[in-house]
């Protein structure tokens, strides 16, 4: 089988290796499509120390659809031909190797496979394209739920990449009832605007004017505030929580999805008298997985539409370039 291995900084190589072969309680995958994850781009460009776990020499991705094309004799549960949604944090049975469970290579071995635990079945309504994001909408689909989404509140947030779009969506489906989106990049904020949401270009203008006109406004323990009940930060810029400490509303909430090692000084007081939280949001969970499955079901939200590049496999290199320019690419998908 063909696999792309992550080399380094700015190297990965196709290579054949064996397709793996199977016990009796295993299914084997072959991938469909699979998405480029920011975390992907990160290793590529900056190497493997930026703390994310994809190994030198080791086959890596982890966004990926897939379908059952072999399996061992004591199987019941899956049958030959089913498309599936390999959970990463269990499909390889290392739940080290969530991130590189090989989403770049043409087969992958589910060892001892269980029905909604590593394998999900990904329902007809949802087309092959769109079901290789399942991956990260659930990622973002928890950071929408760590942010306690009450029908009728109002959410901003920050960074319009895959998981911003994704935590939109979620919070809409939550029954949040006024999402804006945030970024720098105007050709992303273009495809958020044609999914219905209202932006802001952080880069032009203000964004505490443009959130009051949207949202509305509401008191601080300084005065008065765009009424945000929750910020979502999917970029990881120090600004964004010092905008939180700023801006932020009497008993609202941030949740921090991006990754940033950032070492912070808070003001604990004003966050006791102000009654606001400050949450982290990492990884998601099952329900994660049952929500996005039903958003991408509904066909509410043209989600594929965030899809803008399209690669075959040996174009990988090509495929993770296109990838770290937001200004030109949004989500960027590898088809097998």
């Amino acid at each position: 089988m063909k696999a792309a291995i992550y080399r380094g900084q700015h190297h990965v190589d196709l290579c054949e290796l064996p397709v793996p072969e199977l016990n009796d309680d295993d299914v084997l995958i072959q991938n469909i499509y699979s998405s480029i994850c920011g975390t992907d781009v990160a290793v590529y460009q900056h190497g493997s120390a930026t703390g994310h776990r994809i190994f030198e020499n080791g086959e890596f991705g982890h966004e990926t659809v897939s379908r059952i094309v072999a399996k061992g004799k004591n199987v019941t549960e899956f049958e030959i031909g089913e498309r599936v949604y390999p959970y990463p944090l269990y499909a390889t049975g290392d739940t080290r190797r969530a991130g590189t469970i090989g989403g770049f290579s043409e087969y992958i071995r589910v060892p001892d496979a269980k029905l909604n635990h590593s394998l999900y079945r990904v329902d007809d309504r949802i087309s092959d394209r769109e079901a290789c994001l399942i991956e990260p909408f659930t990622v973002g689909c928890r950071a929408a739920r760590r942010g306690h989404p009450m029908p009728g509140e109002t959410a901003v947030v920050f960074g319009c990449g895959t998981i911003g779009i994704a935590a939109a969506i979620a919070l809409q489906y939550f029954g949040v009832e006024k999402v804006m989106i945030c970024d720098l990049s105007e050709f992303r904020l273009a495809i958020a605007r044609k999914l219905g949401f209202a932006v802001c270009n952080m880069s032009c203008g203000s964004f505490e004017d443009t959130a009051r006109q949207y949202l509305g406004e509401a008191h601080s323990l300084h005065g008065s505030v765009p009424d945000i009940d929750c910020f979502i930060d999917a970029t990881g810029s120090e600004q964004i929580m010092d905008l939180f400490m700023r801006a932020g509303k009497i008993e609202s909430r941030f949740v921090n999805v991006a990754v940033d090692k950032t070492l912070r000084n808070l003001d604990l007081l004003h966050l006791t008298y102000s009654s606001k939280s400050i949450i982290g949001s990492g990884g998601y969970m099952p329900e994660d997985v049952t929500d996005v499955m039903n958003i991408m079901k509904s066909r509410k939200w043209k989600i594929e539409n965030i899809i803008t590049h399209e690669f075959p496999l040996d174009q990988i290199g090509e495929a993770l370039e296109t990838a770290s320019d937001p200004s030109k690419a949004f989500n960027v998908i590898i088809k097998f």
